[in-house]
Formats: C-alpha cells, structure tokens, sequence
C-alpha cells in the first residue's frame, strides 16, 4: 500500500461529509473543496516525511544537535540537502502514482506523447541528477547521468543490449540524450527497477559520480527502487528514432497534480467514487500479486528441488557410467586371458601331436626292418629253389596260393580304396557340419562319435592286417620245413630227376620271369600300401585337428554371444543415459525461461489444483510409468502431470504470454471454447 498511495485510508473523506461542506459553501467554491483537502493532505505528509528525516539525520549525525562543534552553514546546507531529497522522493511517488492510475483507466499500453508518463521521466531525471559530482575535461566542465548508468552493461551483462542500441542511434550527440534513451529502452524492456538495484547494491562504484549526501547514495535511492518495481504492469511502446532527446527541457509540471475541473455535483460525486474504486482495485490487486509471489515462491522451490534432484541423478549416472566402464575394462582382460589359454592348449595338443608322429615313425622303421629281413630270407629260398628240382609242383601249389594272396590283398585294397571314398564323405559332412555348428551342436557331437567309431574300425582293419602279416610269416616256417625234407627227398631223387632237368630248366626261366612280374606287383602293392597308410594317419591328425578347433570354436563362440550381449546392454543403457541427459539439460533450460516468464506473471492463475512431482507415479492419460527416459510435465491449465507424448501441445493461455504446454485434453477443449467464442 505504502508503494502505491501517498495518502491513508483513514485520512480519506468520505463521500457524506463532502456533501454536507458543498452544501455549506457557495458554489464557486464547491468544485476546489476536494482538491484542497487533498493538498492539504499531501502537505501534511511532506511536513511529516520531513521531520521523520530531520529525526533519522540526526540520528545518524547529519543535523548537528546542540552542543556540537559544527558550524550552522554546514548545517543548512545538510538540511537543504535532506528536503531535497525528500521532496524528490514524494514527487517520485506522486508521479508513480498517478501515472499507473492513469495506465489502468486508459490501458496498460502508453505511448512517449503521453503527459503522466513524459512527468515521471522529468522527475526520475532531477532523481539521478541530485548531487552529481562535476568531471573537468579539456572541453569544459561535465556533468551527466548516463556515466553512472553504463556501469550497468559491466554489472548486468544483460544491459548489452541496450546500451550497444544508444551508441548505435545517430541522432544522439550528448550524454544527457544518451541517459535518456537508455531510460526509455530500460521502462520498455521492464527492467529499470532492476538494473538500478544493480547499481545501489555497488555504492563503491557510485561513489566516483555522486556526491556522499546524494539521493543515490542514501535509503530514498532504494525506496524509489521499490517504487519502480510497480512500474512492470505498465507497457510501454516508446519510439526513439523521431524524438530530439538532446534538447528536451526537464520542467516538472505541477498542473497534472492538481487539476481544475467545472463539473456539476453529480460528476463530483462520481469522481470521488471513481477514485476509491480505483484504490479498492489497487489494494485487491496488491493482494493478488503477493498471493502470485507466494505462489511463484513455492514453484521456485519445487523447481529447486528438482533441479537437485536432477543433478543427483546426474551424478549417478555418471557413476553408473564410470563403473560400465571398469567392467569392460575388465571383460577385456578376461577375453585376453582366454586368448591367452587357447594359444597354450593349441601348442600343447602340436607337441602331443609330434609326439605321436616320432612313436609312429619308429614303429614304421621296426616294420620296414622286419620286411627286409623277410625279403632276404625270400632271396635265399629262390637260390634254393634253383637248386630243387623236384619242388616243382609244391612251387605250383605255392604260386597259386600266392595268387590267391594277391587277389585277397587286391580285395583289401579296394576295401580301403571304398573306406577312403566313405572317410572323405564324412569329412565332407564334417565341414558341413562345422558350418551348422551354431545351431545343431547335438549333431556335431553324434557325427564325432561317428567317426571315432570309423576310427576303432579303421585300428581293426589294421589290427587284421597285422594278423594276416603273421599268418605270412607261419607260413613261411611252413616253408622251412617243407624245404628241409625236400633237401632229405632231393638226395633221394638225384638220380631219377638226371633226365628231366632240361625241362625243369626251361620252366624254371619261365617261373623266373614269373616271378619278376609279380615283384613287381608286390613293389606296386607296397607303394600302394605306405601312400595309404600314409593317408590314413594324415586322416587322423585332421581328425583330431578338428575335434580340437570344434571344441575352441563352441567356447569362443558361447564367450563371443555373452560379450555381443553385454555389449548390446551397454548400448542400450549408454543411449538411454545421453537420452536422459539430453532432456534434463533441456528441461533445466525450459525451467530457466520459465522461471523469467513466471516472474512477469500479473494476473492469477486459474483454480486448478497444481499436482506436486512425488504425487503422480504414472501419466494420468495412458497411464505409463515415468522413468529417466519417459519424463514428468506439468499441464499448465488443468495443473495434472503427463509424459512428453500426452503433453506434446502448446496454446497461448491467459494466465501466460508465451505459448506453454498443455495435455491432449485441455488442448481440444481450448480449441473448441476458441471456435464457439468466434463464432
């Protein structure tokens, strides 16, 4: 009340004694009554500002008090000093007074060549003037407002603007023009209560322009400060481009403040009702702003508190962060160790392996020494049998038996020669089988026992033929004995067998030829049989080779699904969590803009009841619980709580200036109240 009336309540008049003292007095003096009492007033509330400020002046030291040693000039003049200082500030007042009364009953819009509005900014100007210090420079002597208010661009960045604005207008030539256009783009930008708090809150700076005793320097600077504050309901559209800023002269006229007006009784009365409605209106309107700052104080808090909350959870997240991190550092180190392992078990299974083909070159050496020593022994029967003569048809029988043998052994190759064919269709559906491996590891597994199975069949097959080689070497003792009692024979027969050497001769070269062929074939035979023995060991080691890799491949495989796995989850959490931070440092920005529209919020907020964050645990339209990534939003017409999809609509409302957001609900119906009031 104290920043918008210079006058009480109680002081006031009422409408019934105005009546009695018109009828009292003659009617040339009817019209002035009320004028005059309100003078008076206002002269009474001067007299006592002033001996409220003599008693703070000489509490503070300023007045000197009877016994001191100041001279009485000094004492005038601190005097003269605190009536104009008090003078300004109810002339301040008067004229923040009547130029928001006038703003409400014509409009909050006012333009420059508006008389309340051109008076206030003569009066703010005598304010900032009163005890400036003078600057001597080369030119002269310089005394201006706009040094201090430059200051403002250096303590409030935001003030750039403006004064990168008055620099730029051609038309200005002095400091007095630039002080006044930086008032006037200030008022418009509804900030001058504002940058001037900026400057009375670093007095040290002030203190290089204005005088200790200034009005700037002592309590009435805040007082008018608080005063300004009033001056954000007005707006005001100024045009500086084709006004003479620079020689303007700045006389205050006293006629607004008192007007003469000729009206009959019934105008008078309606005046004076007038100007109590519009009191009524102020004080109803100074207690729904500070309902509004209370409001808008416990939203600040809310948001406060929500802006902590965000920042713990920004720190756990990067905690979260931090500790994913570690753990694949050391998924990484395992998978190394594992790496590490296979490469030692590989080497350890080619040792084994050569191993195994020293034991098996040695046991092939010890057969190779066994079938020369047969050979020879082989040798050593042809020489005998040159010398027989009556072993002919034992000879016989023993060639046909040896062909009986070859067309055994010619049977066991084609077995081996069918085996090999089988061994490498399996080993084709092995291959295939390694290629199915991801998904048919049973299989793989029957098909190994497979082929061990082949494998014991093949140790078999060997097995027999070894069986059969001794079968050989029984028959070859069989042999020995035959040709010892040939030898006790031959003596015998010498003499009947004379004749028939001749012919035994020519079929001994026959049987000679005979034999060379089949050497031959034994020699082919033998070749036959190392190339496949050969290919069987070499079938072998593959084998294993195989059985070796399937086993690393079905271990590295499961360890590569895991880390894929895990690797996938962190993706996704890492995403989630930029997706999060995203958000939040856009809801902190949209809580900044927020916080300034909130502030020049005037008229209340409608009667929905504002739902707090804790309350709502799920959107209230598809009832979808909040997370990090699904975010809470306020309705700002129905005050519920929604997530970004069900909230996703913005719409001009009454109670905001800018378009805010508004649920899928409050939208359609703000639509639809929009078109029926249209049409």
């Amino acid at each position: 009340e104290e920043d918008f009336e210079v006058i009480d309540k109680n002081q006031l008049p009422d409408a019934a004694e105005l009546r009695n003292e018109e009828k009292a007095k003659p009617e040339e003096a009817r019209w002035s009554a009320p004028i005059l009492s309100l003078a008076k007033k206002a002269s009474e509330n001067l007299a006592l500002s002033y001996g409220s400020a003599l008693k703070s002046a000489s509490l503070v030291g300023l007045v000197s008090k009877p016994g001191s040693s100041d001279s009485p000039a000094k004492t005038n003049t601190r005097c003269h000093t605190m009536e104009e200082r008090a003078n300004l500030m109810n002339m301040m007042k008067l004229s923040i007074k009547i130029l928001i009364q006038s703003a409400l009953s014509l409009g909050r819009t006012l333009d420059s060549d508006f008389p309340p509005l051109q008076q206030f900014f003569v009066v703010l100007e005598h304010c900032l003037k009163h005890g400036l210090k003078v600057k001597k420079t080369f030119i002269g002597q310089n005394k201006s407002f706009f040094g201090p208010l430059e200051l403002v661009e250096k303590l409030c960045p935001e003030a750039s603007d403006i004064a990168t604005s008055v620099k730029n207008l051609p038309e200005l030539k002095t400091a007095v023009g630039r002080g006044r256009a930086w008032l006037y783009l200030a008022l418009m930008q509804k900030k001058l209560a504002d940058y001037l708090k900026v400057l009375l809150d670093h007095k040290h700076l002030l203190s290089e322009f204005y005088e200790p005793d200034a009005l700037m320097m002592e309590e009435e600077g805040a007082v008018i400060v608080g005063l300004l504050v009033g001056l954000n309901v007005i707006d005001a559209n100024l045009c500086l481009k084709g006004e003479d800023l620079d020689s303007q002269v700045g006389v205050i006229d006293f006629s607004l403040y008192l007007k003469e007006t000729q009206d009959s009784d019934g105008k008078q009365d309606g005046g004076i009702t007038a100007v109590l409605d519009q009191k009524h209106y102020v004080e109803e309107l100074n207690r729904h702003l500070s309902c509004t700052v209370s409001d808008l104080q416990n939203k600040i808090d809310c948001l406060e508190k929500t802006n902590s909350k965000l920042q713990e959870e920004l720190a756990a997240a990067t905690d979260r962060i931090g500790s994913l991190q570690e753990e694949q550092q050391q998924l990484k180190q395992q998978n190394e160790l594992i790496r590490e392992r296979s490469e030692k078990s590989v080497e350890v299974t080619k040792e084994d392996t050569k191993v195994e083909l020293d034991t098996y070159k040695q046991s092939r050496q010890g057969l190779d020494e066994m079938y020369s020593d047969v050979w020879k022994q082989l040798k050593e029967e042809k020489k005998i049998r040159l010398e027989l003569e009556k072993e002919l048809e034992l000879q016989i029988g023993m060639k046909t038996e040896m062909e009986i043998a070859m067309k055994l052994l010619e049977k066991d190759t084609h077995e081996k020669q069918d085996t090999l064919v089988a061994l490498r269709q399996q080993l084709e559906e092995v291959k295939a089988i390694n290629l199915q491996m991801f998904h048919k590891s049973q299989n793989a597994e029957c098909s190994l026992q497979q082929k061990t199975e082949a494998i014991s069949s093949f140790e078999g097959k060997t097995n027999e033929m070894m069986s059969s080689m001794k079968q050989m070497e029984e028959r070859l003792q069989q042999a020995e004995k035959a040709r010892q009692a040939a030898e006790e024979r031959c003596n015998k027969m010498k003499q009947e067998l004379a004749g028939r050497l001749d012919s035994c001769r020519q079929q001994m070269a026959q049987l000679d030829s005979k034999c060379s062929t089949l050497e031959k074939e034994l020699k082919s035979e033998k070749e036959q049989r190392q190339t496949l023995q050969k290919e069987l060991h070499q079938e072998k080691d593959v084998t294993t080779l195989l059985k070796t890799e399937l086993q690393q491949m079905e271990g590295l495989k499961k360890e590569l699904r895991k880390l894929q796995d895990e690797k996938q989850q962190l993706k996704k959490v890492h995403e989630e969590q930029e997706q999060a931070l995203q958000e939040m440092g856009l809801h902190l920005s949209q809580s900044k803009l927020k916080m300034e529209d909130i502030k020049e919020v005037n008229k209340a907020l409608k009667g929905h009841t504002w739902l707090k964050d804790d309350e709502a645990t799920h959107c209230k339209q598809c009832k979808k619980e909040f997370s990090i990534s699904r975010r809470k939003h306020h309705c700002r017409n129905c005050g519920d709580i929604f997530c970004n999809t069900c909230s996703s609509n913005e719409l001009a409302l009454p109670s905001y200036p800018k378009p805010v957001r508004v649920c899928d609900n409050c939208h359609t119906l703000l639509l639809q109240q929009c078109s029926s009031n249209s049409s």
